[in-house]
């Protein structure tokens, strides 16, 4: 056992290789992208909205379909349930994200040009927490979006919860949630950075192994 972890630790210190230099460079990429990107949708589909009304969610704002006019019909809507109104200004909670990719990609870079496994792992390690975060903030602010009524709304609603991905029905709406292209640009950045860590780290650890058995020869 204390054989491995020694040999895990020896892992972290080995230099990358070139090749997951450059796909870590390559990576970065769709990351820088994602940024500027769409990164989730939510569409209402009623009787009285045959097409549908859109809301985008951006990493620095939301807004609506149809050149924003969506966002004020929905806005409307949600007056009559006691929510309320859905305004850029609100989602400030998302205003991390610009800065959290932008470190990210200073970070790859880093990584890239002088970084060893250890560092490779510690961004895979960033990378999926700030995914995490990210989910988990924009899951609360649904949540209370649906749940913080007026109870002197025109029409008596319960609390609910907008679907975060997938379909759901509410009142007489059928709601749609589902990731964006930045969401899934992002997504290919953060499997490749956690597949490279892993494949390092077994790369690094094989080749500890192989080392001690040649040496216990």
């Amino acid at each position: 056992m204390k054989g491995r972890i020694a040999r895990f630790y020896e892992a972290l210190a080995e230099p990358l290789i070139p090749w997951t230099r450059i796909l870590l460079l390559l990576a970065l990429l769709p990351l820088a992208w994602g940024a500027t990107q769409r990164l989730w949708t939510i569409e209402f589909f009623a009787p009285q909205y045959p097409k549908g009304l859109q809301l985008h969610v951006y990493s620095y704002s939301i807004s609506g379909g149809n050149e924003g006019v969506d966002l004020t019909e929905i806005n409307t809507l949600n007056h009559y349930v006691g929510m309320r109104a859905l305004d850029p200004a609100d989602f400030a909670d998302l205003d991390f994200m610009p800065f959290a990719i932008g470190a990210l990609l200073l970070l790859g870079l880093r990584v890239a040009a002088i970084g060893d496994v250890r560092s490779l792992v510690d961004l895979a390690v960033l990378t999926g927490y700030f995914g995490v975060f990210g989910i988990a903030r924009f899951v609360y602010m649904l949540y209370t979006y649906g749940h913080d009524l007026d109870p002197r709304a025109p029409i008596e609603m319960a609390g609910f919860m907008p679907p975060v991905w997938g379909t759901r029905t509410i009142a007489n709406f059928t709601v749609s949630s589902f990731p964006s292209l930045g969401t899934i640009l992002i997504s290919i950045f953060g499997a490749t950075v956690v597949l490279l860590a892993l494949w390092q780290l077994w790369r690094g650890a094989q080749g500890q192994a192989q080392g001690s058995s040649l040496a216990g020869r």
